[in-house]
């Protein structure tokens, strides 16, 4: 039996792993708990302070427990359209692209980024499905298209406005003559470099709203670079509370909460993630009933709403209007930008207009809310020809 089979098998009954950054986290007064199957940093100083921090300087994530998979092969590219509603095929070397892993009846598994390295396609896959991922993939690949697990990696993701002034700091070089240098990078770009004789894979890509950057390396120097990045005084590192709460801000899914197996990309807003050409030629799972709904319209949609008072609203609660619900709370908190509640709810289509008045009934009470376009913070990203 191989390791994944072998992971895949025992993970319901497996204790929590540990990042190779556990000690790193705990001697720095993280408080730990466990996520996703593994032991994690919720927060260090507070998550207001994390979350603010971010917003204004770089936070350092660990991310490690999200799957680093590489997918290669003679056709992998189009192996891969056939699993997801994205066109992989037309992916141009070092550009990253977000999509989604399919049911059969267009059901999400998982949301993902896929990354053309030339040779091979690398995938960042969520740390709560991976292995679901994994099997998945690997059931549904042909034989000659290769899976690989990238297990002995690390993944940090750097995030901020000030991300790339301390990237920047490390004196990185592209691995190859030719390539983009770190400061040419733009939004969804992605290449290899190399920190001395240590290489890291970086793409300009994250989960926070803000620039910043996703770096793969591995185990063995993950110690020495979240030392090196957090010796700089633009950078602090930030647990999960914080990295939920600025995901949430910026309008981004959280995959088993926003997103599950029964809701459908139409539905969560993510059209976007359906390439023109698979949305003429189909030939992914679900495209059917994902086209219907493109052509007709869902019956829910994905919102934003934002609340008044201080309560918030949590996942589950019910989203009324006039005595009657309409529709269901997802994810919610209270935004440090915006100092006031937010939430994500999927409502009924024809409460999904901006300005629609809703409530949200939470502990016996009705609280106003209103629908708003997101992200409620604007996304911050670095795109091309515009500087940081």
């Amino acid at each position: 039996m191989s390791e994944i089979d072998e992971q895949l098998d025992g993970e319901a009954d497996a204790a929590p792993m540990l990042l190779p950054l556990d000690q790193w986290h705990r001697d720095r007064g993280a408080r730990m708990v466990e996520f996703a199957g593994y032991m994690m940093p919720v927060q260090y100083e507070g998550i207001i302070a994390e979350h603010l921090w971010t917003r204004e300087h770089a936070g350092l994530f660990d991310v490690s427990h999200m799957g680093q998979l590489v997918v290669s092969g003679q056709g992998a590219a189009e192996a891969l359209e056939t699993l997801l509603p994205g066109d992989i095929s037309a992916l141009k070397p070092g550009r990253v692209r977000y999509s989604l892993l399919l049911a059969e009846d267009g059901g999400i598994l998982d949301d993902l980024m896929v990354t053309n390295r030339g040779d091979e396609y690398y995938v960042v896959v969520n740390g709560a499905t991976k292995w679901d991922d994994i099997g998945h993939l690997r059931e549904y690949l042909p034989d000659d298209v290769t899976l690989n697990h990238l297990d002995e990696h690390a993944l940090l993701a750097l995030q901020g406005p000030e991300a790339a002034k301390a990237l920047g700091a490390l004196g990185l070089k592209p691995a190859f003559e030719g390539m983009p240098s770190l400061e040419d990078l733009t939004f969804m770009q992605a290449g290899p470099f190399m920190w001395g004789e240590r290489p890291l894979g970086i793409s300009r890509t994250g989960y926070t709203g803000e620039d910043g950057f996703e770096i793969s390396v591995r185990a063995e120097d993950v110690v020495a670079l979240a030392d090196a990045l957090t010796a700089m005084g633009e950078v602090m590192p930030i647990g999960l509370g914080a990295r939920d709460s600025l995901r949430l801000e910026a309008g981004l899914p959280l995959y088993g909460h926003d997103l599950t197996p029964e809701t459908d990309p139409v539905s969560a807003d993510l059209a976007f993630a359906i390439s023109k050409v698979r949305r003429e030629g189909g030939g992914f799972p679900g495209a059917e009933r994902i086209l219907d709904l493109l052509a007709d319209g869902p019956q829910r949609l994905r919102v934003g709403l934002a609340l008044e008072g201080r309560m918030a609203a949590r996942e589950g609660a019910k989203v009324m209007s006039e005595g009657g619900e309409v529709g269901v709370v997802t994810s919610g908190g209270f935004s440090p930008s915006l100092q006031h509640p937010i939430a994500m709810a999927y409502v009924d289509s024809a409460h999904a207009a901006p300005d629609t008045q809703l409530e949200v009934e939470m502990r016996g009470k009705l609280l106003s809310a209103r629908v708003v376009p997101m992200p409620f913070v604007p996304h911050r990203y670095h795109r091309r020809g515009v500087r940081p």
